[in-house]
């Protein structure tokens, strides 16, 4: 497990000293929680980006493949 030093403000360290007694957990155990949410929140998911994304054209996707292909 790898370390890292950051600064938080004040307020932000009271909040997270007061969930840790909260939850009878460290600070660190919550600030891990934290910064998995946040990182699974924020992944982006290629599939889900783009689903959907021709669904206003009136086009047929075959067709316009075969049409793609005939340009070649």
């Amino acid at each position: 497990m790898g370390r890292i030093l950051i600064d938080l403000p004040d307020e932000q360290i009271d909040d997270l000293a007061a969930l840790g007694e909260e939850q009878q957990r460290s600070r660190a155990a919550v600030i891990r929680d934290a910064i998995t949410a946040y990182v699974a929140s924020n992944k982006r998911r290629p599939a889900v980006d783009v689903f959907g994304l021709w669904e206003d054209r009136k086009i047929d996707g075959l067709q316009y493949q075969q049409e793609l292909r005939e340009e070649w």
